[in-house]
Protein backbone atom coordinates (compact mmCIF):
# COMPACT_ATOMS: atom_id res chain seq x y z
CA UNK A 1 0.00 0.00 0.00
CA UNK A 2 1.62 3.10 -1.04
CA UNK A 3 1.14 6.55 0.97
CA UNK A 4 -0.03 9.33 -1.57
CA UNK A 5 0.53 12.22 0.99
CA UNK A 6 2.74 14.24 -1.10
CA UNK A 7 5.38 16.34 1.21
CA UNK A 8 8.48 18.85 0.32
CA UNK A 9 11.55 17.60 3.07
CA UNK A 10 12.27 20.39 5.24
CA UNK A 11 15.82 21.13 5.42
CA UNK A 12 16.44 20.40 9.05
CA UNK A 13 19.59 20.28 10.74
CA UNK A 14 21.71 20.98 13.23
CA UNK A 15 21.17 21.08 17.30
CA UNK A 16 17.77 20.22 17.93
CA UNK A 17 17.24 19.82 22.22
CA UNK A 18 14.73 17.20 23.45
CA UNK A 19 13.29 20.20 25.69
CA UNK A 20 12.02 19.57 28.68
CA UNK A 21 8.39 19.61 30.42
CA UNK A 22 8.26 22.13 33.57
CA UNK A 23 6.11 21.28 36.59
CA UNK A 24 4.83 23.25 39.00
CA UNK A 25 5.19 22.50 43.25
CA UNK A 26 1.75 20.70 42.38
CA UNK A 27 3.41 18.60 39.64
CA UNK A 28 0.77 19.84 37.90
CA UNK A 29 2.38 20.81 34.20
CA UNK A 30 3.73 24.61 34.44
CA UNK A 31 2.75 26.15 30.94
CA UNK A 32 4.74 29.10 31.69
CA UNK A 33 8.26 27.73 32.98
CA UNK A 34 7.89 25.44 29.89
CA UNK A 35 6.88 28.27 27.54
CA UNK A 36 10.49 29.87 28.74
CA UNK A 37 12.78 27.06 28.57
CA UNK A 38 12.04 26.37 25.17
CA UNK A 39 11.82 30.17 24.31
CA UNK A 40 15.38 30.41 26.10
CA UNK A 41 16.77 27.95 23.97
CA UNK A 42 15.56 29.34 21.02
CA UNK A 43 17.36 32.44 21.97
CA UNK A 44 20.44 30.79 22.37
CA UNK A 45 20.23 29.64 18.58
CA UNK A 46 19.66 26.16 18.54
CA UNK A 47 17.84 24.66 15.15
CA UNK A 48 14.81 23.05 16.18
CA UNK A 49 12.73 21.81 19.33
CA UNK A 50 11.78 18.20 20.10
CA UNK A 51 8.65 18.94 22.10
CA UNK A 52 7.14 15.98 24.27
CA UNK A 53 10.32 13.42 23.63
CA UNK A 54 11.86 11.04 26.50
CA UNK A 55 13.03 14.00 27.80
CA UNK A 56 9.40 16.31 27.64
CA UNK A 57 8.39 13.33 29.54
CA UNK A 58 5.62 12.19 26.71
CA UNK A 59 4.31 8.96 28.58
CA UNK A 60 3.91 10.60 31.82
CA UNK A 61 1.30 13.53 30.31
CA UNK A 62 -2.43 13.37 29.84
CA UNK A 63 -3.91 14.07 26.30
CA UNK A 64 -5.38 17.27 27.16
CA UNK A 65 -1.89 17.90 28.76
CA UNK A 66 0.17 17.30 26.01
CA UNK A 67 -1.76 19.39 23.43
CA UNK A 68 -1.45 21.94 25.81
CA UNK A 69 1.88 21.89 25.85
CA UNK A 70 2.09 21.87 22.12
CA UNK A 71 -0.34 24.73 21.65
CA UNK A 72 1.60 26.80 24.10
CA UNK A 73 5.04 26.19 22.41
CA UNK A 74 3.49 26.80 19.12
CA UNK A 75 1.91 30.14 20.26
CA UNK A 76 5.41 31.02 22.31
CA UNK A 77 8.00 29.73 19.77
CA UNK A 78 6.33 28.51 16.69
CA UNK A 79 7.55 30.24 13.27
CA UNK A 80 10.90 31.24 14.75
CA UNK A 81 12.38 27.21 14.75
CA UNK A 82 11.17 24.00 13.56
CA UNK A 83 8.95 22.07 16.38
CA UNK A 84 8.51 18.54 15.96
CA UNK A 85 6.07 16.58 18.26
CA UNK A 86 7.15 13.70 20.08
CA UNK A 87 4.44 10.43 19.27
CA UNK A 88 4.51 7.81 21.95
CA UNK A 89 1.39 5.88 22.20
CA UNK A 90 -0.02 2.45 23.18
CA UNK A 91 -1.96 2.12 20.18
CA UNK A 92 -1.72 3.04 16.32
CA UNK A 93 -4.92 4.61 16.60
CA UNK A 94 -4.26 6.46 19.40
CA UNK A 95 -1.12 7.69 17.47
CA UNK A 96 -3.02 9.00 14.39
CA UNK A 97 -5.63 10.81 16.63
CA UNK A 98 -2.32 12.41 18.37
CA UNK A 99 -0.64 13.12 14.85
CA UNK A 100 -3.88 14.82 13.54
CA UNK A 101 -4.45 16.78 16.66
CA UNK A 102 -0.78 17.91 16.33
CA UNK A 103 -1.25 18.82 13.02
CA UNK A 104 -3.54 20.86 13.83
CA UNK A 105 -2.33 22.68 16.62
CA UNK A 106 0.51 23.83 13.99
CA UNK A 107 3.45 21.67 14.46
CA UNK A 108 6.01 21.37 12.16
CA UNK A 109 6.71 17.93 12.21
CA UNK A 110 6.75 15.17 14.29
CA UNK A 111 8.91 12.52 15.80
CA UNK A 112 7.04 8.80 15.78
CA UNK A 113 8.06 6.41 17.70
CA UNK A 114 7.15 2.23 17.89
CA UNK A 115 3.84 2.19 19.95
CA UNK A 116 4.82 1.88 23.85
CA UNK A 117 5.08 -1.41 25.87
CA UNK A 118 4.39 -4.11 22.87
CA UNK A 119 7.12 -5.16 21.20
CA UNK A 120 6.55 -5.98 17.71
CA UNK A 121 7.38 -7.75 14.39
CA UNK A 122 9.24 -5.86 11.75
CA UNK A 123 5.63 -6.40 9.70
CA UNK A 124 3.70 -4.94 12.67
CA UNK A 125 5.99 -2.17 13.14
CA UNK A 126 5.86 -1.13 9.60
CA UNK A 127 2.48 -1.04 9.73
CA UNK A 128 2.25 1.41 12.62
CA UNK A 129 4.35 3.73 10.86
CA UNK A 130 2.78 3.32 7.85
CA UNK A 131 -0.92 4.05 9.35
CA UNK A 132 0.46 7.18 10.96
CA UNK A 133 2.34 8.91 8.02
CA UNK A 134 -0.87 7.82 5.79
CA UNK A 135 -3.12 10.07 8.54
CA UNK A 136 -1.14 13.15 8.40
CA UNK A 137 0.74 15.89 6.00
CA UNK A 138 3.56 16.77 8.22
CA UNK A 139 6.62 15.56 7.63
CA UNK A 140 8.24 12.71 9.89
CA UNK A 141 11.23 11.52 11.99
CA UNK A 142 11.22 8.21 13.00
CA UNK A 143 12.92 7.70 16.56
CA UNK A 144 15.25 4.37 16.78
CA UNK A 145 15.85 3.89 20.10
CA UNK A 146 16.97 -0.20 20.58
CA UNK A 147 17.96 -0.07 24.12
CA UNK A 148 15.62 1.89 25.51
CA UNK A 149 12.29 0.90 23.75
CA UNK A 150 13.32 -3.17 22.57
CA UNK A 151 12.63 -2.51 19.03
CA UNK A 152 15.11 -1.87 16.56
CA UNK A 153 14.18 -0.29 13.13
CA UNK A 154 16.34 -2.29 10.61
CA UNK A 155 17.56 -1.66 7.40
CA UNK A 156 14.72 -3.42 5.50
CA UNK A 157 12.21 -1.68 7.68
CA UNK A 158 13.49 1.55 6.76
CA UNK A 159 13.74 0.37 2.91
CA UNK A 160 9.42 -0.63 2.69
CA UNK A 161 8.91 2.52 4.10
CA UNK A 162 10.90 4.80 1.84
CA UNK A 163 7.92 4.71 -0.52
CA UNK A 164 6.32 7.05 2.23
CA UNK A 165 6.99 10.76 1.13
CA UNK A 166 6.57 11.96 4.71
CA UNK A 167 8.69 9.61 6.70
CA UNK A 168 11.61 12.01 6.17
CA UNK A 169 14.04 11.68 8.91
CA UNK A 170 15.66 9.30 10.90
CA UNK A 171 16.80 9.63 14.61
CA UNK A 172 19.36 7.05 15.27
CA UNK A 173 20.12 6.64 18.96
CA UNK A 174 21.66 3.07 18.52
CA UNK A 175 24.92 2.91 20.55
CA UNK A 176 26.60 1.67 17.86
CA UNK A 177 27.89 4.41 15.57
CA UNK A 178 28.91 2.13 12.58
CA UNK A 179 24.79 2.30 11.83
CA UNK A 180 25.10 5.72 10.70
CA UNK A 181 27.16 4.26 7.75
CA UNK A 182 24.98 1.45 7.00
CA UNK A 183 21.62 3.24 6.86
CA UNK A 184 23.63 5.47 3.99
CA UNK A 185 25.09 3.13 2.18
CA UNK A 186 21.60 1.40 2.19
CA UNK A 187 19.34 4.02 1.49
CA UNK A 188 21.70 7.16 0.43
CA UNK A 189 20.62 10.29 1.28
CA UNK A 190 16.34 9.10 1.07
CA UNK A 191 16.52 9.76 5.02
CA UNK A 192 17.91 13.00 6.66
CA UNK A 193 19.89 11.81 9.71
CA UNK A 194 19.84 12.90 13.09
CA UNK A 195 22.62 12.06 16.07
CA UNK A 196 20.13 10.79 18.57
CA UNK A 197 22.86 9.81 21.75
CA UNK A 198 23.99 12.25 22.95
CA UNK A 199 27.81 10.58 23.72
CA UNK A 200 27.84 8.98 19.93
CA UNK A 201 27.19 12.61 18.80
CA UNK A 202 30.54 13.31 17.14
CA UNK A 203 30.48 10.28 15.31
CA UNK A 204 27.12 10.42 14.29
CA UNK A 205 27.76 14.07 12.77
CA UNK A 206 30.98 13.40 11.19
CA UNK A 207 29.54 10.18 9.43
CA UNK A 208 26.64 12.24 7.65
CA UNK A 209 24.06 13.33 10.00
CA UNK A 210 22.79 16.51 9.43
CA UNK A 211 21.69 17.00 13.05
CA UNK A 212 21.81 16.15 16.65
CA UNK A 213 18.89 15.90 18.48
CA UNK A 214 20.17 16.16 22.53
CA UNK A 215 19.34 16.02 25.95
CA UNK A 216 22.38 17.55 28.10
CA UNK A 217 21.88 21.08 24.99
CA UNK A 218 18.95 21.75 27.51
CA UNK A 219 21.73 22.93 30.13
CA UNK A 220 24.49 23.80 27.99
CA UNK A 221 23.38 25.04 24.69
CA UNK A 222 26.06 27.18 23.95
CA UNK A 223 28.33 24.50 24.05
CA UNK A 224 26.45 22.06 22.44
CA UNK A 225 25.63 24.86 19.38
CA UNK A 226 29.80 25.49 19.22
CA UNK A 227 30.49 21.87 18.76
CA UNK A 228 28.08 21.09 15.82
CA UNK A 229 29.64 24.36 14.61
CA UNK A 230 33.06 23.06 14.48
CA UNK A 231 32.01 19.81 12.68
CA UNK A 232 30.59 21.72 10.04
CA UNK A 233 33.31 24.25 9.04
CA UNK A 234 35.79 21.04 9.68
CA UNK A 235 37.81 22.05 12.74
CA UNK A 236 37.87 18.70 13.69
CA UNK A 237 40.74 19.52 16.65
CA UNK A 238 38.27 22.20 18.31
CA UNK A 239 35.30 19.59 17.92
CA UNK A 240 37.59 16.99 20.19
CA UNK A 241 38.65 19.44 22.56
CA UNK A 242 34.83 20.17 23.25
CA UNK A 243 33.47 16.94 23.02
CA UNK A 244 36.51 15.42 25.55
CA UNK A 245 35.31 17.95 27.83
CA UNK A 246 31.38 17.17 27.21
CA UNK A 247 31.64 13.32 27.40
CA UNK A 248 31.11 12.49 31.20
CA UNK A 249 28.06 15.00 31.13
CA UNK A 250 27.05 13.63 27.59
CA UNK A 251 26.83 9.69 29.15
CA UNK A 252 24.42 10.49 31.59
CA UNK A 253 21.93 10.62 27.82
CA UNK A 254 22.64 6.76 27.82
CA UNK A 255 21.53 6.05 31.30
CA UNK A 256 17.96 5.09 32.70
CA UNK A 257 17.80 8.10 34.88
CA UNK A 258 18.55 10.45 31.92
CA UNK A 259 15.35 12.94 32.75
CA UNK A 260 16.36 12.92 36.32
CA UNK A 261 19.46 13.52 35.41
CA UNK A 262 18.96 16.75 32.22
CA UNK A 263 16.75 18.26 34.88
CA UNK A 264 19.12 18.87 37.91
CA UNK A 265 21.41 20.24 34.95
CA UNK A 266 19.01 21.83 34.16
CA UNK A 267 18.33 23.45 37.77
CA UNK A 268 21.80 23.62 38.72
CA UNK A 269 22.10 26.08 35.44
CA UNK A 270 19.59 27.68 36.61
CA UNK A 271 17.33 26.74 33.47
CA UNK A 272 14.83 25.09 34.87
CA UNK A 273 13.31 22.90 37.66
CA UNK A 274 14.47 19.05 38.32
CA UNK A 275 10.66 18.00 39.28
CA UNK A 276 9.85 15.18 37.64
CA UNK A 277 6.38 13.52 37.76
CA UNK A 278 6.16 9.92 39.10
CA UNK A 279 7.04 6.94 38.77
CA UNK A 280 10.31 9.40 38.05
CA UNK A 281 11.92 10.77 41.29
CA UNK A 282 14.13 13.36 41.66
CA UNK A 283 18.49 11.93 42.06
CA UNK A 284 19.12 11.71 45.43
CA UNK A 285 22.00 9.96 47.62
CA UNK A 286 25.16 9.22 46.01
CA UNK A 287 23.64 9.50 42.66
CA UNK A 288 22.64 12.92 42.86
CA UNK A 289 25.79 14.03 44.68
CA UNK A 290 27.89 12.33 41.33
CA UNK A 291 25.40 14.03 39.01
CA UNK A 292 26.12 17.51 40.58
CA UNK A 293 29.88 16.88 40.41
CA UNK A 294 29.95 15.96 36.46
CA UNK A 295 27.61 19.35 36.06
CA UNK A 296 29.92 21.67 38.50
CA UNK A 297 32.94 20.20 37.09
CA UNK A 298 31.81 20.90 33.35
CA UNK A 299 30.33 24.46 34.36
CA UNK A 300 33.68 25.55 36.05
CA UNK A 301 36.42 24.33 33.28
CA UNK A 302 34.64 25.05 30.13
CA UNK A 303 36.75 24.88 26.87
CA UNK A 304 36.68 28.07 25.43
Amino acid sequence: MTNQISVAKPDWRGVFPAATTQFGENMRVDIGATRAVQQALVRDGVHGLILLGTVGENCSLSADEKRAVLTAAVGEVGGKVPLIAGVAEFTTDAAIAYARDAEAIGVSGLMLLPAMVYVPTPEELEKHFRAVAKATRLPIMLYNNPPAYRVNIDIATLQALSDCENIVALKESAPDSRRFTDVYNALGDRYTLFAGLDDVAFEGLVLGAAGWVSGLTNAFPVESLKLYQAIVDGDLELARKIYRWFMPLLHLDAHHDLVQSIKLAEAVMGRGSERVRPPRYPLTGARRAEVIALIEQARDNRPF
